[in-house]
C-alpha cells in the first residue's frame, strides 16, 4: 500500500430514477458528493488499508446537470500526500445518459463526457505503525 500522487480511482454508476428530486429528472447536487466519499474511501483503503474520514471539501463546482437515467463515471485522483491527510481532485463525468425524445428507454454515449461537478477534497487516515 502506496499513497502516491497521481494515483487514480474511478467508479461507474448507473442513477436510477428513484433518485430524482427534482423537476427535468435532476438529483441534487448531494449525489454528487456521496459518489466522491465511494471512491475517496476506497482511494484511502488501496492507499492506507483504512477506509479514512473526510475533513473538507473545498471548491466545489456544479458545472452541469446529473439527471436520473444518467451513467456517470466519479474519479478521484490523490494530489497531495501528508502524515495523516491525502488531498483528492474529484470529477463527475456523465457518460451517457437517457434519449426520451427516441424512445422510452433510448439512450445515448456522450463522447466527450459532460463535466458535471469538481471539487477538492482532504480525508485523513490513522497514523502509520
Amino acid at each position: 500500500m502506496t499513497a502516491e500522487v497521481g494515483r487514480t480511482v474511478t467508479h461507474r454508476r448507473y442513477v436510477p430514477y428513484s433518485h430524482a428530486h427534482y423537476a427535468g429528472n435532476l438529483v441534487d447536487g448531494a449525489y454528487s458528493l456521496a459518489a466522491f466519499g465511494d471512491v475517496a474511501t476506497e482511494m484511502c483503503i488501496l492507499t492506507d488499508g483504512d477506509e479514512g474520514l473526510f475533513a473538507s471539501y473545498s471548491d466545489v463546482q456544479f458545472l452541469a446537470p446529473v439527471r436520473a437515467g444518467d451513467v456517470i463515471e466519479i474519479s478521484a485522483m490523490l494530489v497531495r500526500v501528508g502524515n495523516r491527510s491525502r488531498e483528492m481532485a474529484f470529477e463527475v463525468r456523465v457518460v451517457g445518459r437517457g434519449n426520451p425524445e427516441r424512445g422510452e428507454s433510448a439512450a445515448d454515449v456522450l463522447d466527450p463526457p459532460l463535466i458535471a461537478t469538481t471539487a477538492r477534497g482532504v480525508v485523513v487516515v490513522p497514523p502509520a505503525g
